[in-house]
């Protein structure tokens, strides 16, 4: 008789969700026992924001469903009105779909709608990458998903510290390490990945010779400020005069922002400024390359202390977006200060790579989280255990 497989439904969101699931999405789609369900919606659906969708068919997975939910405007309110529509359409995917688990990743206004559509509907809700500290809005919708969740796979071993004192039961909790860093070690590994094969738009910049990698997304908590904070990264970079690598800011509350800095720069000073290229969204393989390979990365990506530790990349964060998130010692926190991202890059120019380290884990775990969500025998019912 034909064992029944247990039907685990991952709501992808966005580049950044899809980069940190991956591995797992694979170990899921292999596994004996389970069958994969991929739920794509919000900006993974929008040419935009490069059209993850498509990145994700591409690389041999089945989307089951799709959701549109995202409110054009890039404001607080659009982003409250997203989480909205988010919650209702995603509540008609489950229903549709009849998931045994939902499986979320992270932080983001339209994962906190796919965690309430699921508990709500009595679904067991597994969640990555919890426990974690950062600041923003980020931090508090991060929470506010670990204390909706039934089963916790968090980073790190201060994670999972974290996530019990928020009251979570120990059996519930595995810490496998982040996913993305299986993405990084195999990637890595790949020499043979042509990172000089540019879409996006710009000057080529040549990836065998120093270049800067810049990841600058918007802080809701400081909407109305992005401009001039974009604008403080964009004249540093003039004044380094190396050829740089852009990615387009996230769909967040503030994301206009700072694409009009971008645009205005690029109008009005990047002819006398360093070469530029910039990309609405990159393939993993190209983005960790680029990383692995970039002189210095800048920005408030959350690449830059995850990813960037595993790497060794010299980095150089700005602003708040990252407040205390667990780190190694390859970046340099600065404030939204021209000067201040100047003498930090040229202080990780002058340093170069660093030692490559484990904090969020050892490559291995997608295969983990696949092997609990088999095994784990859920439960709805939650108390607090302390």
């Amino acid at each position: 008789m034909e064992q029944i497989k247990k039907k685990i439904c991952v709501f992808i969101g966005s580049r950044a969700n899809y980069g940190s699931i991956k591995s797992a999405l694979r170990a899921i789609k292999n596994h004996p026992a389970l069958e994969l369900q991929i739920v794509a919606g919000a900006s993974a659906l929008l040419d935009k924001y490069g059209e993850v969708a498509d990145l994700i068919e591409k690389d041999g997975f089945t989307i089951s469903d799709r959701v549109h939910m995202i409110v054009e405007g890039s404001t607080p309110l659009t982003m409250a009105k997203s989480t909205g529509f988010g919650l209702s359409e995603l509540a008609t995917s489950f229903a549709n779909l009849k998931p045994d688990v939902v499986l979320v990743v992270g932080d983001r206004y339209e994962v906190m709608a796919a965690a309430v559509a699921a508990t709500f509907m009595n679904i067991p809700l597994a969640h990555t990458m919890g426990g974690e500290v950062s600041g923003s809005i980020d931090e508090s919708t991060r929470h506010a998903i670990t204390k909706l969740a039934h089963v916790h796979f968090p980073a790190s071993v201060v994670a999972r510290e974290r996530i019990i004192k928020l009251g979570e039961n120990p059996n519930n909790i595995y810490h496998v390490g982040c996913p993305r860093m299986d993405e990084v070690a195999s990637i890595l590994d790949d020499t043979s990945v042509p990172v000089a094969q540019f879409e996006g738009v710009g000057t080529i910049v040549d990836v065998t010779k120093p270049f800067l990698f810049v990841s600058q997304h918007p802080v809701t908590t400081e909407y109305g400020q992005g401009e001039k904070q974009m604008r403080s990264i964009l004249q540093a970079i003039k004044q380094l005069n190396i050829p740089t690598i852009m990615l387009w800011p996230n769909a967040d509350a503030g994301a206009e922002e700072l694409a009009r800095a971008i645009r205005k720069y690029r109008e009005h000073e990047s002819s006398d400024g360093p070469a530029m290229h910039f990309f609405k969204n990159l393939p993993m393989n190209v983005y960790f390359h680029f990383m692995n390979r970039a002189a210095c990365m800048i920005g408030n990506s959350s690449s830059l202390v995850r990813e960037g530790e595993f790497i060794g990349t010299p980095g150089v964060l700005v602003g708040t977006r990252q407040n205390n998130r667990l780190r190694g010692k390859n970046v340099i926190q600065v404030d939204y200060d021209t000067q201040e991202i100047l003498n930090a890059v040229r202080q990780q120019l002058a340093h170069g790579s660093y030692e490559r380290g484990k904090l969020y884990g050892e490559g291995t775990a997608g295969e983990k989280i696949a092997d609990v969500l088999a095994a784990h025998e859920h439960t709805l019912q939650k108390t607090i255990t302390y």
